[in-house]
């Protein structure tokens, strides 16, 4: 039953009655009512004042009357100015929660062959580097973002672009080459992309000691940057690179493979993944050949200097440089080149690319030229826009080593999870592997909730000992609440979902005899906003929307179990309600919690 629906439909009905006109539904629309007054769901009725040619007060008087004759939902209302204030029946609220408890897929929608094809970007790493704290927003907010266009019903594709080729690899490249001795993940202990990782940052150690000296020689530090040996030498590597130099070749493919190796653990640990990869290395080629082709047709134009730009200055914007005087592509050209790619891969309706704030120039350009060389979905891509990850002592330096590691922070999490765990005893009687599986599902949990509770958009700051406290709004807080609902649920023999145990269950509710009280009511009208988040969030990107769902709904089942036993509750029906009342919360806890790629234990 939906509540909302059967009312606005009487609405409607009660101004052709009471006054002949026909308004169009958005007129009809509820709200829920606001703290402080009676009721559960509150008319605006200013929008029927002029056809009525009556007082705001009387015709919210007049279609309350109407509505608690003609419509079984509305139990009583209450006037205050031009707001209607509705008192939901029990029974319909009972109905209600039935028919949650009936819907396996309850507040998401299933993709047809027939739905949107959405494309979501995230991740993009480099392969010099291993992955830290800016990649894990950047992941989880895809990963999450994913799913609930997935609750939306739309098809979706996730696919990340790695940037595979470029100056910064060559660094560690030609730093391998000099200090490396050979050295590999194996005969080092460490993940490849932490071992290349390592010689970026040697690299740049050595580089600023040359242009330190060089300076003391008496050039000045732009100079002494672009004469020091190291960075010619780099730049001599991407030129060999560039012309398909065997050696050059084989060394990138080696490294590169290491790293891959590396990311692909931290991915799985993070619990995220990808439909489709693409690399920098086979698009940049299809971005060259491709904005050639804009200079055929006369979309872009080439300066004396060979290069090639576009000029934007019509849209408001400036002239942006596609190809640089040798031939050579930007970041620009090879973004052009991964959606010619991607085009040919797939019909996409929609483009969504998960990148930080300080790329937001780039993408309003991108979006332009997309569209000027003719792809459907160039003008309507969204950059999905999220702001920095900082931390207590200041933000993060990959050159310097000073970076937070993902697979560091992973570990830390989990570490502390099982800390606090064993502190408070909760899992004396588990096995070894209960624990740190456990552990592992509460560390992660309180990492991505904290990360992606907040607005993406905002700068956050990352502060690891607050994510994991077991109360207020975090994912252990969540997490323990489903946990209890499943105790108590074992504890009555009611975690049987067959569909004889549903229709019973959902049978008995129809025919319970008993008011409810205003927690249970608020509890169960919580639950029905769940539909309504999942579908809010769709529309608005917006993880953070699920995530101050999950904790509102909890906060709403911890008040509500404070002030009522379940299993102690000695009328047998009302015992029964309310075993249905938590399982359904349990369920939506786990699906909303699901969508922000968080996992819920059985018992922590």
């Amino acid at each position: 039953m939906n509540i909302e629906k059967t009312i606005s439909a009487a609405v409607l009905a009660a101004v052709k009655t009471l006054y002949g006109q026909d308004v169009p539904a958005e007129q009809a629309q509820l709200q829920k009512t606001r703290t402080g007054f009676e009721g559960n769901l509150t008319l605006v009725v200013f929008p029927f004042v002029k056809m009525a040619r009556k007082k705001p007060e009387d015709v919210a008087q007049e279609i309350g009357q109407y509505l608690q004759q003609n419509c079984e939902a509305v139990a009583s209302f209450n006037v205050v100015k031009g707001f209607l204030n509705l008192v939901i029946a029990p029974e319909a609220w009972l109905q209600l929660l039935a028919d949650i408890h009936d819907d396996a897929d309850f507040g998401c929608k299933k993709a047809t062959d027939d739905s949107p094809l959405v494309m979501i970007e995230y991740s993009s790493p480099n392969t010099n580097k291993p992955l830290h704290l800016g990649h894990v927003r950047n992941n989880l907010l895809g990963w999450s973002l994913a799913q609930i266009m997935e609750a939306n019903g739309n098809r979706v594709v996730k696919t990340n672009i790695v940037n595979d080729r470029g100056i910064h690899i060559c660094k560690s490249m030609l730093a391998w080459q000099k200090w490396g001795n050979g050295e590999t993940p194996e005969t080092s202990g460490k993940k490849g992309d932490h071992l290349i990782g390592d010689y970026y940052v040697a690299f740049d150690k050595h580089y600023r000691e040359e242009v330190r000296q060089l300076m003391e020689q008496g050039m000045d530090e732009e100079q002494a940057k672009q004469e020091a040996p190291l960075i010619k030498e780099a730049h001599d590597m991407l030129v060999r690179w560039e012309q398909n130099d065997p050696e050059v070749r084989a060394l990138w493919k080696k490294m590169n493979d290491w790293v891959y190796a590396g990311f692909d653990e931290t991915y799985k640990a993070m619990g995220v993944g990808f439909d489709k990869i693409y690399y920098e290395s086979d698009t940049y080629l299809v971005g060259k050949r491709k904005v050639e082709e804009g200079l055929e047709r006369g979309l872009f134009f080439r300066k004396d200097d060979n290069s090639v730009w576009a000029d934007l200055t019509n849209e408001g914007l400036d002239q942006k440089l596609l190809l640089r005087s040798d031939g050579t592509s930007v970041y620009m050209t090879q973004d052009i080149g991964t959606a010619q790619m991607r085009f040919q891969d797939y019909p996409i309706d929609k483009m969504i690319y998960v990148v930080g704030n300080e790329q937001n120039y780039h993408f309003q350009v991108l979006s332009l030229l997309l569209d000027r060389l003719g792809f459907k979905w160039g003008k309507e891509l969204v950059h999905f826009s999220y702001g920095m990850v900082e931390l207590p002592n200041g933000k993060m330096k990959s050159r310097e080593g000073t970076v937070v590691d993902a697979d560091e922070l992973i570990e830390t999490m989990i570490a502390d999870a099982r800390r606090v765990a064993d502190e408070a005893g909760k899992n004396a009687d588990m096995t070894e592997d209960e624990r740190q599986e456990i552990a592992r599902i509460v560390g992660l949990g309180a990492l991505k909730y904290f990360i992606l509770k907040v607005d993406a958009r905002k700068n956050m700051l990352f502060n690891p000992e607050e994510s994991i406290d077991f109360n207020g709004n975090t994912g252990p807080f969540i997490q323990y609440t489903h946990a209890r609902i499943r105790s108590i649920l074992r504890k009555s023999g009611e975690l049987a979902t067959a569909p004889d145990k549903t229709a019973e269950a959902n049978a008995k509710l129809c025919t319970l005899n008993s008011t409810l009280s205003d927690k249970e009511t608020a509890l169960i009208q919580k639950l029905n906003e769940f539909p309504a988040a999942v579908a809010q969030a769709g529309k608005d990107y917006s993880p953070s929307g699920i995530a101050n769902y999950c904790y509102e709904l909890t906060k709403e089942f911890n008040q509500f179990y404070h002030d009522y036993s379940i299993l102690g509750e000695p009328d047998e029906q009302i015992r029964q309600m309310r075993l249905v009342l938590a399982q359904c919360v349990a369920k939506v806890i786990k699906r909303g919690m699901s969508l922000l790629g968080i996992e819920v234990p059985e018992r922590m």
